[in-house]
């Protein structure tokens, strides 16, 4: 067998894990074999992930270290440390928008090339802008950013109109906590993402084509940078009768741009705030031309739908949802990363086959983001589509899906969430900026013990009123975490408030952290360990010191190092509660 490159994994998610050093380590141990920088093709858990493309196949390798010993191994072949994979880790995945992430130089258009790229595009050139359009409307594609309007519908508004200008804008700006679906799509085949856009240039008559992607992404925003000028030298932007540009901004991170009419402000250069509609940005948009905005995985699967066909697309997924849709797996799974199934699989076979969660250890689900919901694990069985996660109670939102573990407090994930929402509220509706501060205030109340029945109460009363009274999506589903859990997990709001007790010993301001010394080896990590100086040589946590940050719990090699309930743990250095 004969080695004929040697490609990293180095997307954001490799480099977190040392891909960089790994790679300038490679090239400088190997001289005859090219070694080739990738993006991440989901497995983030193996991570730094080698690929060794042989004359009779790949082998990949997995947590590979800038080490000789790791370059001999590999390039002997040897069977430590490979790395059974597939493309997809389970039989539920079906890799169709992914297939090229991780498979080839990220900076390559000879490679995308290679690979059927801008066959799409160039078929799309021998077509009418109308049949464009009907072909993505056979096809069934909606809006990946989560609204899933037509994505065929919304273009045809577009093209429907006459205007000096027509403006086509790609979403990037991923603010979801615990989401990374369009970054790693960007980072490992920006053409792919181009080339929707291009597509859609081409059928809705659009002349100037924006990225709005958030400045958190650099690795992204370079290999868009880079794709575009290729685009530029290859003359990919003469479409028919005009040429189109690009045009690249780096939002400044608030969440709330991710909504198209506050991104529109964005790019005007005025503050992130939503607009009032109507009328909508097909009439109405970027300085007043029309404009049409879609997310970055929905361009992604644009070019698949001009090269297979829009009935071949629809072919994948459920009556209402077609294709597949990719799903950034975080939280307590065994395979953390990325995943892409179709439409239709239920969230079990999402949570347990390709994230590897044993069955009975996930109490829920979070789906959709800050804003979605948290569906327990006795629902799991539903199917993953836009209609059917809606009547749970969550969204299908971009794609962030948190695995929650029975070990976690339901009610403390609620107000982890809509912290984040309460904050990212750009303040223009007041049911959005005073409303999630009133809940947060209460669910912060309840928390930390003091909570009462009137105020789970007030928490179910004013949910609805806020989505209600909200003028954009960000507070017409921030509340959506706390209703649900309201709704699943009630006996958990009822045990903070009635018990004054965290059934899961999550919450800080009702738990303590405890060393139990009848099983402590005493070897000194924790106290290394712990920031704040709160354990005494002797191997006791002083809890009025402590923070609450896990790191003892984390790093302890026996598991001795454990939360318990409030009052049971030690106070003070002189005596007090042991």
């Amino acid at each position: 067998m004969k080695i004929t490159r040697i490609k990293v994994g180095a997307g954001s998610c490799g480099i977190a894990a040392g891909a960089t050093e790994v790679v300038s380590f490679f090239k400088k141990e190997i001289k005859n074999i090219p070694v080739v920088e990738v993006g991440c093709i989901g497995h983030c858990y193996a991570e730094p992930l080698i690929e060794v493309e042989t004359d009779k196949g790949s082998i990949f390798y997995e947590k590979v270290q800038p080490k000789k010993e790791h370059v001999d191994r590999i390039l002997s072949l040897k069977e430590e440390g490979r790395f059974v994979i597939r493309p997809q880790r389970s039989e539920r995945e079906k890799i169709k928008v992914l297939a090229l992430a991780g498979r080839i130089d990220m900076t390559s258009i000879d490679e995308y090339l290679a690979h059927d790229g801008y066959v799409g595009l160039k078929k799309a050139l021998e077509m009418k802008p109308a049949d464009i359009v009907e072909e993505v409307k056979i096809s069934g594609l909606r809006g990946r950013g989560g609204g899933g309007f037509p994505t065929g519908t919304k273009w045809s508004f577009l093209a429907a109109k006459t205007a000096p200008e027509k403006i086509l804008i790609c979403n990037a700006d991923e603010g979801d906590p615990g989401a990374f679906m369009d970054r790693s799509l960007m980072e490992s085949v920006p053409h792919q993402v181009l080339e929707g856009m291009l597509i859609a240039a081409l059928a809705t008559g659009a002349t100037k084509l924006f990225i709005y992607c958030r400045a958190e992404y650099p690795l992204a925003i370079r290999n868009l940078k880079i794709a575009i000028e290729q685009i530029y030298e290859h003359g990919l932007n003469k479409l028919v009768t005009r040429t189109v540009e690009f045009r690249l901004k780096e939002g400044a991170g608030a969440f709330v741009c991710g909504e198209e009419t506050a991104m529109i402000n964005s790019l005007e250069g005025k503050r992130g705030t939503p607009r009032f509609r109507p009328p909508y940005p097909t009439d109405s948009g970027y300085h007043g031309y029309p404009t049409a905005i879609n997310n970055v995985e929905t361009f992604g699967n644009v070019p698949l739908i001009l090269r297979e066909g829009g009935k071949a697309f629809a072919s994948v997924g459920t009556q209402g949802s077609k294709g597949t849709k990719l799903f950034a797996l975080a939280g307590d799974v065994k395979y953390p990363g990325l995943a892409e199934v179709p439409m239709g699989v239920t969230i079990g076979d999402i949570v347990y086959e390709v994230g590897g969660a044993e069955k009975g250890s996930v109490k829920a689900v979070q789906i959709g983001g800050p804003s979605g919901g948290c569906i327990p694990a006795d629902k799991f069985d539903a199917v993953v589509d836009y209609d059917s996660l809606k009547s749970l109670g969550a969204i299908m939102g971009s794609g962030g899906l948190i695995v929650i573990g029975q070990n976690r407090c339901m009610v403390e994930t609620a107000r982890y969430f809509l912290e984040f929402t309460a904050r990212e509220s750009c303040g223009k509706c007041t049911f959005c900026r005073i409303g999630t501060k009133r809940m947060l205030e209460r669910l912060e109340k309840i928390t930390h013990g003091k909570g009462t029945a009137e105020d789970v109460d007030f928490l179910a009363d004013l949910g609805p009123k806020v989505i209600k009274g909200s003028l954009c999506g960000l507070g017409q589903t921030a509340p959506n975490p706390v209703l649900s859990t309201l709704r699943y997990f009630r006996h958990e709001y009822d045990a903070h408030t009635k018990d004054h007790k965290c059934p899961a010993l999550q919450c800080n301001q009702l738990s303590d952290v405890k060393i139990h010394l009848d099983k402590c080896i005493k070897c000194g990590i924790c106290v290394k360990t712990c920031a704040v100086k709160a354990i005494s040589p002797e191997f006791v946590v002083d809890n009025t010191v402590c923070t609450r940050c896990n790191s003892c719990i984390e790093v302890c090699p026996k598991k001795t190092i454990s939360r318990v309930e409030k009052g049971t743990g030690h106070y003070g250095k002189s005596g007090g509660k042991s």
